[in-house]
């Protein structure tokens, strides 16, 4: 697609998004939705509707500073508004199920971030809500934004090409850092109660799809290990127990942790090949460092979200004396999503995969074809993630090995 005509895209129906969730993602969410219309020339215009949060000063200061036509205070009013086709859910995992199912069922698209729930019964609910509105014509999908990525979209293709052949190994690490302090403040995100798991849910979600969208496969089989390093910290300032804030402040009481800090487990395709999986946000000096690597008979593949534009490429069919892996720069016109941007060699960012998110979920929606990853493939990855739970509980007692 080439880039829109400003004039006619004032002329395309519009598309009402309405988004509830306003803090980090929900910023991010804004940004691709405001941005996919005047990239790409999508058959119908995004218009943000509505932004609703509990804070009525604070939702109505992030509507002005990104554009959003109209602030709520409560997500059902922002659910029975009119102007809103699309649901964007960028809340806290806890209340993912309630707002999806009951926007479902009023006849809105949906589209939630990851992980899709924090239970796999609240996932299945979910599921079988978007199934049932799929049969009236209505879109779901979920927001695992590293799918859109143009080298790991490019890497998809390669290996549904069968570029790698039979695969052997799938390697995947997700580090943060944020979490060494031990005097950072019990956030939203280290209880169990809002977010449903830590460092698994978190960082893990988007590895363990990233890996099953690569491979083409699904993962089955998992052993587990996790680990809660700290496990009580400062109450966030004006906070109680139990209920946390989510700004850096903090006071003198302190609360315990209810989730992982780190996540380790190992895992087989369907096809049989094995997969290592690391999700932490403990290791010092990686601020947000994804990296994964496939292996297969014919070749490999590694990305690295450091080094977002490129992908490196070994053609193990090669002779060995002038094999090995090579950059791939994936900036051209002809790579994923990159016929609407910049010159070759002019790279892109982070955001840009929520522009492209956008983009995807207008165009599915305009062609009445189901957006993918859909909310099965959302709950196929909660599976998951309960696996591993529950493998880490079995595998939690340590027993020293004799030497």
């Amino acid at each position: 697609m080439g880039q829109p005509d400003q004039g006619d895209e004032a002329a395309k129906p519009p598309l009402g998004v309405g988004m509830v969730g306003y803090a980090f993602m929900g910023s991010a969410h804004s940004q691709g939705w405001r941005t996919a219309g005047r990239v790409f020339d999508l058959p119908r215009r995004p218009v943000l509707a509505a932004v609703c949060g509990r804070d009525e000063r604070a939702v109505r200061a992030m509507a002005d500073r990104h554009g959003w036509a109209a602030a709520e205070t409560d997500w059902r009013s922002l659910i029975a508004r009119d102007d809103v086709d699309v649901v964007d859910i960028c809340t806290p995992g806890d209340s993912h199920a309630e707002i999806a199912v009951a926007a479902l069922a009023a006849g809105k698209h949906v589209l939630c971030e990851k992980p899709l729930a924090n239970t796999v019964e609240e996932a299945e609910a979910m599921a079988a809500a978007a199934a049932e509105a799929a049969g009236r014509g209505q879109m779901s999908m979920v927001g695992f934004n590293y799918r859109r990525l143009p080298a790991t979209a490019l890497a998809r293709s390669m290996v549904a090409e069968g570029r790698l052949g039979t695969l052997r190994h799938v390697r995947v690490t997700y580090l943060q850092d944020w979490l060494t302090d031990p005097e950072f403040p019990l956030t939203w995100r280290l209880r169990r109660d809002k977010a449903g798991s830590g460092a698994l849910g978190d960082l893990g979600a988007h590895i363990v799809d990233l890996a099953q969208y690569l491979a083409g496969e699904t993962l089955g089989g998992v052993s587990a290990l996790t680990e809660t390093f700290v496990r009580r910290r400062p109450l966030p300032a004006g906070a109680s127990a139990g209920l946390s804030a989510s700004g850096p402040a903090r006071d003198s009481r302190t609360d315990d942790v209810t989730v992982d800090d780190a996540a380790l487990f190992t895992a087989r395709l369907a096809s049989g090949a094995l997969a290592s999986f690391e999700a932490s946000r403990f290791a010092s000096g990686r601020k947000n460092s994804l990296r994964i690597e496939l292996n297969g008979e014919r070749g490999s593949l590694a990305f690295d979200l450091e080094r977002l534009n490129e992908l490196a490429y070994h053609d193990h069919t090669e002779p060995a004396a002038r094999a090995g892996f090579r950059r791939i720069l994936v900036t051209e016109p002809d790579h994923p999503y990159l016929d609407a941007w910049w010159p070759p060699g002019h790279g892109l960012g982070y955001e840009h995969t929520f522009t492209h998110q956008a983009r995807d979920f207008v165009q599915a929606v305009a062609d009445g074809r189901p957006p993918t990853p859909s909310f099965a493939d959302g709950l196929q990855v909660q599976r998951v993630l309960a696996a591993v739970e529950e493998s880490a509980r079995k595998n939690s007692t340590y027993t020293p090995v004799a030497v």
